[in-house]
């Protein structure tokens, strides 16, 4: 769980930093958010956050920027694969269900998940290096208090849904 929890919580932050380095550089305030800012559930409004708490400079935004850019193209074609795939596996829940057609396209989604990882891994992989030792720190802590957050709610447990009477 650990492992998932940094990973979602770095790549948030790659979204983010990387969605407000590019809305930062552009005048126009109506630029559309990143084009996967959608998955993870960010909107522009929150793009700032990460930016701000590690107090980035304008040469590290530049820098992000470039690197957010080279990456996208791939990780575009493998999201719009992804989709591709959910939507045909879709046919199968509303239509006739064939077991050996949805194997096939449940291997090849994980084998587009798989490289998602790697490219994903990578991406922030080297925004992280972009961040001086400090900010690496702030990011570190970040990740610890998320993760004590997420302990506490998998503690908590799921609420119990209203009976019907």
């Amino acid at each position: 769980m650990k492992s998932f929890s940094s990973r979602l919580l770095l790549a948030a932050l790659a979204v983010l930093l990387g969605s407000y380095v590019a809305h930062a550089q552009t005048a126009d305030a109506t630029t559309p958010p990143h084009a996967h800012a959608h998955q993870f559930g960010m909107r522009g409004e929150h793009m700032g956050f990460f930016a701000r708490q590690l107090n980035l400079t304008d040469d590290q935004k530049s820098q992000m920027k470039t690197v957010m850019h080279t990456a996208h193209p791939a990780m575009k074609t493998l999201y719009q694969q992804q989709h591709q795939i959910e939507v045909q596996l879709r046919q199968y829940v509303e239509g006739n269900y064939n077991e050996a057609k949805v194997r096939t396209l449940a291997a090849q989604k994980a084998q587009i998940e798989i490289e998602l990882t790697v490219a994903q891994t990578k991406l922030h992989n080297q925004l992280y290096q972009l961040l001086t030792s400090d900010q690496q720190s702030q990011v570190k802590e970040l990740e610890a208090k998320h993760e004590a957050h997420m302990q506490q709610h998998m503690q908590d447990g799921p609420t119990a849904p209203p009976t019907e009477e």
